[in-house]
């Protein structure tokens, strides 16, 4: 009889576990995050709003001075040239971002913070998505994190990927050759023997 309760003591909280609901099991993996992804969790947060509202105080409190941003396709701005970016008409405007803070490093003032992002643009009423990854590195000044440098790389979607098309291989026989190198039997040229060694 004692057996028989003491596994029902160790089946309640299993039970228990299996009806807490799936939004309180996600707010405690929230919880659990380590405290360093969170805090940058909460920058990156700011910096996507602050992208989509058009706020040019928050960012340029989040953004160094001296920021680089190297885009997914390949596009080399200044922190000046992002915040102008917000302004033009002809460029996309952002509609939502989504920045998810993966692994976070920290050496000494500086943190290096990878993660994935997805981000919705809207050029002449058309709607573009875009999701891929990222790398931002951050300095410590004055108590707070200030970003220095941002890359993006893209992820193509397999089922987006266009076909490659077929690379045409060539007709010459030789593509490349080396003239006064004997070529085997093909060869027109004719081999001297050496010279017999004199006594």
């Amino acid at each position: 009889m004692r057996h028989i309760l003491l596994s029902l003591a160790t089946a309640v909280p299993l039970f228990a576990a299996a009806a807490v609901p799936p939004i309180v099991m996600a707010q405690q993996q929230t919880q659990q995050q380590p405290p360093q992804i969170t805090e940058f969790q909460h920058i990156e947060d700011q910096w996507s709003e602050a992208l989509v509202k058009q706020d040019q105080y928050t960012l340029e409190t989040i953004l160094s001075p001296t920021f680089v941003d190297i885009s997914s396709t390949g596009e080399i701005n200044t922190r000046n040239q992002v915040v102008a970016a917000m302004y033009e008409k002809e460029m996309p405007q952002p509609v939502s971002m989504e920045h998810r803070v993966v692994n976070v490093r920290i050496v000494e003032d500086v943190a290096i913070v990878d993660g994935t992002y997805i981000e919705r643009t809207k050029q002449n009423g058309e709607i573009r998505e875009e999701r891929g990854i990222f790398t931002h590195v951050y300095q410590h000044v004055r108590e707070v994190w200030v970003c220095v440098q941002s890359q993006r790389t893209a992820v193509v979607e397999q089922g987006d990927e266009k076909k490659k098309p077929e690379k045409k291989k060539s007709n010459a026989d030789l593509p490349f050759h080396i003239p006064l190198i004997h070529q085997g039997a093909e060869s027109t040229s004719t081999q001297q023997s050496p010279p017999p060694p004199q006594p």
